[in-house]
């Protein structure tokens, strides 16, 4: 099955589902809040397409990575 809206970052090798469904290299399907919120927040480069506030929507306290939890 395959998603005709699905986009590939260039920086970091993520998949953009159509929408706000994010594949991660690992672990469970995530957002593109939690997407900003651990990596693209920090990578900060020419290319990623998780920079634009409006598709992002509102990241978490939760959306953060903390190994502590």
């Amino acid at each position: 099955m395959s998603n005709t809206n699905s986009k590939t970052c260039p920086v970091c090798g993520v998949k953009i589902l159509g929408g706000d469904k994010v594949v991660f290299s690992s672990g469970p399907m995530g957002t593109r809040g939690r997407l900003w919120a651990r990596v693209c927040n920090y990578a900060k480069q020419v290319g990623c397409i998780n920079q634009d506030q409006e598709e992002i929507g509102q990241v978490h306290e939760n959306d953060y990575y903390n190994p502590m939890k």
